[in-house]
């Protein structure tokens, strides 16, 4: 069978690992086993990623990224260049530490801007906007604008990407017209 997908020539896919329909896989990546890619995703080139990772549909992992074991990344997420995934807390060179990984979960539609560094054990939420070299130490609500070292709330952005601004708790985007409502610092898309 002919592959429905494609990897450049300088990468590697482990026996065992999926890669779905139209995923492209460019320059010195390695795919470790286990590891499932969906559809329609963009591997840059010098990417790790596994073993034993998911990664949805429509995602961008863009250049110099590996994504560990513990790390699961939902439809539609945007890696940008050089940002990294931890998934040990208090990693020693000299222990075995593979019992003690803790889950990064990454929800759909996120945005984590360049250079910034996600500390496992926490969830980005969906639709979340990670600003480039942010440093995430904690849980990330829905559609929240964080940056900074420690990573903090600048406001809050709609599904298309623009900053919303919200009057009495409510927000409608200038761009997509998408209307939402902010409830003890939630924020939910109105239907």
């Amino acid at each position: 069978m002919i592959n429905k997908y494609f990897v450049h020539k300088s990468s590697f896919v482990d026996k065992n690992a999926e890669i779905g329909e139209r995923t492209k896989i460019w320059h010195f990546c390695h795919i470790l086993k286990n590891t499932k890619i969906g559809k329609n995703c963009v591997i840059g080139q010098n990417c790790s990623i596994g073993p034993n990772v998911k990664i949805g549909n429509n995602c961008k992992i863009q250049n110099n990224v590996s994504v560990y074991e513990g790390v699961k990344i939902e439809d539609n997420v945007f890696c940008g260049p050089s940002c990294v995934f931890t998934n040990h807390i208090n990693p020693r060179a000299f222990i075995n530490g593979r019992k003690e990984f803790k889950k990064t979960f990454v929800k759909k539609g996120a945005t984590i801007g360049a250079n910034a560094t996600i500390l496992c054990g926490n969830t980005i939420g969906k639709y979340a906007f990670i600003g480039a070299g942010t440093i995430i130490t904690k849980n990330i609500k829905d559609y929240s604008l964080v940056y900074g070292n420690p990573a903090k709330l600048q406001g809050y952005i709609c599904y298309c990407g623009e900053k919303l601004e919200f009057k009495n708790d409510k927000a409608t985007c200038t761009k997509c017209r998408k209307r939402y409502i902010k409830k003890q610092n939630l924020v939910k898309e109105l239907e």
